[in-house]
């Protein structure tokens, strides 16, 4: 035998089902919102990065063109 489904344990399931949904939509927010954080956070890690190398480049430039003037390598003076 069959227990009868009324109208209003449905709802009851229903709204029960909603307020998940909602505590999931939430959980999604915020997790976008990390990614998001975490996205501006490797962008800038990256551009340190870029201007860190550019830094060094710029150093070894200027190294190579001491240990030329001192002649302190094989290159020939410039």
């Amino acid at each position: 035998m069959m227990a009868a489904v009324s109208n209003e344990l449905i709802y009851d399931m229903l709204k029960q089902v909603q307020h998940r949904i909602d505590r999931v939509d939430h959980k999604v927010d915020e997790i976008k919102s990390e990614l998001n954080a975490l996205r501006g956070y490797h962008v800038s890690m990256q551009q340190d990065i870029h201007n860190v190398y550019g830094i060094l480049g710029r150093y070894d430039f200027r190294l190579e063109r001491i240990e030329r003037r001192l002649e302190l390598n094989d290159s020939p003076a410039a």
